[in-house]
Parts: C-alpha cells; sequence; structure tokens
C-alpha cells in the first residue's frame, strides 16, 4: 500500500518546535547571561544622608530680630529684601508702659536721687553731731564720777575722824560719869561740900552733851556718805541712760542713713536701666544681611519682650550642609570624608553604586560629627571643598532641601543585594578599621606609660 506523504509532513509538523518559542528561548538564555555578567559587575556600596544647607558659621545663619522691650510698632526704616549694615535702624517703638508715660521721667527721677541725697547729707551731719554727743556725755559721765567719787573718798575720811570724835566723846563721858559718880559718894560722906559736887555735876552735863553732839554729828556724816555713794551711783546710771538713747538715736540715724543709701542705689539704678531702655525704642540690625521678612507688620501693632520682628541673613554666607545620619551608619563616618550631594532644584542623574556614570552631584568633605543624636539621628556639617575642584552653584541658599551619599567598599553587585536581602550592614572600610586600631593601640599605650610614670 503507498505511504501518503501529505500526511507525514503533517505529523511532522505537529511534533516540531515553533520558531516564536524558539527565539524566546534565545532570548531568555540572553538575559539569563547579561544577569550573570549584572551580577559581577562592581557596585559601590554607600548610605544615603538627607538635611538642607546651613552656614558653618553660626553668626552667618538666619538671625531673628527681636524686641528688647514690649511696646508699639510707629515706624519702619527698612522694607523686606532690603541690604541693611550693622547699627542700620530697623523700627521705633513707643512706650506701652504707664510707668514710662512720663516724658520727663530721667529728669524726675534726677530729682528725686538729688533730694535723697541732701537728706543723706543731712542724717550724716546728725550722725556726727550724735557721735560729739556721746563723746560729751561720756566726758561728763567720767568728770562727774570723779567728782563724785572725791566726794565720797571726802565723807569717808570725815566719818572716821568723826567716829574718833565719839569714841573719845564717849570715853570722856565714861571719866565723867565715874569721877560724879565718886563725887557724890563723898559728897554723902561728908569729904566734899555741895560746891564741888555741882561743879562736877556741870562738867559731866558738859561732857554728855559733847557725846551726843559727836554722836550726832558721826551719824550725820555717816549719812553724808550714804547720800554721796547714792549720789555717786545716780549719777552713773544717769548718765548711762542719757548715753544710751543717744547711742539709740545715733543707730536709727545710721539705720535711716544706709536706707537712704540703699534708695539712691536702687534710683540710680532705676535711672541708668531708664537710660538703657530709652535706647531699646530704636531697634537696629545686629550685623550686616538682608531683611528676608518681616514677622509683625503694621503700625501700631504692640509687641512683647522678646518677641520677633523681622529675620537677617547674611549676604554671602559661609554654606554647608547639614546632613542627618543613622546610628548605624554613622561609625562609617570621619572628619575629613568626601560625600556626593545633589540639591534641590539642581537636576541630576544618580547611580548610587556607580558613582563614575552619576552627573550632577557636588562634592563635600565632613567637617563636624555631633556627639549626641538628634531624635535618633547624628548631625553631620560638610562644607563646600571638593577635592576634584567642582565648586557648588552660586544661587543655592540657606534652607535649600539636600541629600547626600557617602561613597564606601566597591563590592559585586550579587554581594550587594545579599546583604540587603539579609539586612547586613555595609562593610567596613578596611583603611578606617586599621587607622581606629591604630588609634586604640596608641592610646593604650600612652594610658600604660602614665601607670608606670605614676
Amino acid at each position: 500500500m503507498p505511504i501518503n506523504t501529505n500526511k507525514k509532513s503533517f505529523s511532522l509538523s505537529m511534533v516540531s518546535t515553533p520558531f516564536g518559542i524558539k527565539k524566546s528561548n534565545r532570548l531568555f538564555v540572553i538575559m539569563l547571561i547579561v544577569l550573570l555578567i549584572f551580577m559581577f559587575l562592581p557596585w559601590t556600596q554607600n548610605f544615603e544622608m538627607k538635611g538642607s544647607l546651613t552656614s558653618l558659621n553660626p553668626t552667618d545663619r538666619p538671625q531673628a530680630v527681636n524686641a528688647t522691650i514690649a511696646g508699639r510698632i510707629e515706624k519702619w526704616y527698612i522694607t523686606e529684601g532690603q541690604t541693611v549694615k550693622k547699627g542700620d535702624t530697623i523700627l521705633f517703638l513707643s512706650e506701652i508702659k504707664d510707668k514710662f508715660f512720663d516724658p520727663n521721667f530721667l529728669v524726675r527721677i534726677k530729682e528725686q536721687i538729688g533730694a535723697k541725697e541732701n537728706a543723706l547729707q543731712s542724717t550724716r551731719q546728725k550722725t556726727e553731731a550724735l557721735q560729739k554727743q556721746i563723746g560729751a556725755l561720756q566726758d561728763g559721765l567720767r568728770f562727774s564720777l570723779n567728782k563724785a567719787r572725791n566726794k565720797v573718798q571726802q565723807n569717808k575720811l570725815k566719818v572716821q575722824s568723826d567716829s574718833i570724835e565719839f569714841v573719845a566723846a564717849k570715853t570722856n563721858f565714861k571719866v565723867a560719869k565715874d569721877q560724879f559718880d565718886r563725887q557724890v559718894k563723898l559728897y554723902e560722906e561728908g569729904l566734899k561740900s555741895k560746891v564741888e559736887l555741882e561743879t562736877r555735876e556741870l562738867k559731866f552735863q558738859e561732857t554728855q552733851a559733847k557725846l551726843m553732839s559727836s554722836e550726832n554729828k558721826f551719824f550725820a556724816t555717816k549719812n553724808e556718805l550714804l547720800n554721796a555713794i547714792i549720789e555717786l551711783n545716780s549719777i552713773e546710771a544717769e548718765y548711762l541712760d542719757k548715753i544710751s538713747k543717744s547711742e539709740s538715736d545715733l543707730n536709727s540715724t545710721f539705720a535711716y542713713m544706709f536706707d537712704t543709701e540703699g534708695s539712691i542705689s536702687k534710683m540710680n539704678n532705676d535711672f541708668a536701666n531708664m537710660q538703657i531702655r530709652s535706647s531699646f525704642y530704636y531697634i537696629t540690625a545686629p550685623k550686616d544681611g538682608i531683611v528676608v521678612k518681616a514677622l509683625r507688620v503694621g503700625v501700631g501693632e504692640t509687641i512683647k519682650e522678646g518677641e520677633d520682628i523681622v529675620t537677617i541673613v547674611p549676604e554671602k554666607p559661609e554654606l554647608a550642609v547639614e546632613l542627618y545620619v543613622d546610628a548605624l551608619d554613622v561609625v562609617l563616618l570621619e572628619k575629613g570624608d568626601e560625600i556626593r550631594l545633589q540639591f534641590e532644584g539642581w537636576p541630576a542623574l544618580v547611580f548610587s553604586g556607580w558613582p563614575n556614570v552619576t552627573f550632577g552631584t557636588f562634592g563635600a568633605i565632613v567637617k563636624t560629627i555631633d556627639k549626641v543624636s538628634t531624635k535618633g539621628k547624628f548631625r553631620i556639617l560638610a562644607t563646600v571643598e571638593d577635592r576634584e575642584g567642582h565648586p557648588w552653584p552660586e544661587q543655592l541658599r540657606i534652607g535649600t532641601n539636600a541629600k547626600g551619599w557617602s561613597m564606601l567598599k566597591t563590592v559585586p553587585v550579587w554581594y550587594e543585594i545579599w546583604r540587603r536581602l539579609n539586612g547586613f550592614p555595609v562593610d567596613f572600610n578596611k583603611d578606617f578599621v586599621a587607622k581606629d586600631i591604630k588609634t586604640n593601640k596608641k592610646s593604650k599605650e600612652a594610658e600604660s606609660e602614665d601607670d608606670e610614670k605614676k
């Protein structure tokens, strides 16, 4: 039976590979080869930072000019966008506190100070007079005491004299009494005449009268001595009372004088404060720059103490970029490292892993790294220095957003993908690690030398 060739061709066509599938297989193989080649391409590890432009010098950063005192805006002397020099007047304020409404307030304080100074001078003269009075009283006390002591001493001597006379009178009285008694016995016996008895009796009475006179004189002298002692004590008490009163007046005068001096000092302080306050009516520019924004507008508005009025920026600040780095990446940076920057508003094509094909970015050098984090990130400042000699655009302004990259070790693409899939950190730079180890070694050697010296 003859074979049907048409059927055989149809069967072969049914089991053969279509042309479209062959083309897809070739394309897949090519893509796989390209992917394998791509996996072994070099990739520069990096980490990203975000921030904005600022100034390296704090005095070149935007500064708000505030009001030192509360007041009402009376007149503006500048407009927004105007260039000002340090000391140029920005605006004028008037008072809103009733204490300072009087235009002659300084003159009034000066008059009060003059009156207080006159009162102080009078008080000082009074203290000098009281001190002289106290001195005179002390001298009078010494003189009166000496006089009274002399009188007491004289009375003591007089008492001694009168006491001796009194003793003598008592002795004479006793002798006269004995003689009279014997004369009476003799008269009774008839041995003496009555005339002799009467003569003896008269003499006895005279002796008795002298005794009574001496006794009275003695007691009178003793009373005079007691009166002199009492007078001595009363003189001392009287003078001490006068001196104490004068000293009390002197202390009160001193207290008033010191209080007056304190009042004068306070008034001088108020006078100086008011003089300084009057200089704050005119708000001036603290530095050269451009007025970029008026925070308070209009005339007649009141402002509080310390309230911001305008913002001034320097005309040509020393620009720097302020970037914030994660705590995981900050250990990979140190002062002097170069980073790449992209500024907002300047077109750039960035391939972070292939810096050689990136364009539109600018270089910068890390100047400082904060030791303390800010909301979990560390701040770095990088300046315009560029080792490749590409300057930053002149049109950059403070506050422009920026993005930065720090270029690290170069690794294959497959390694970088594997690292990111596993969440591993970027590789440490060997030079950086070696430098850190060397620094630690030197510090340990220095510490050991210090311990040996101790």
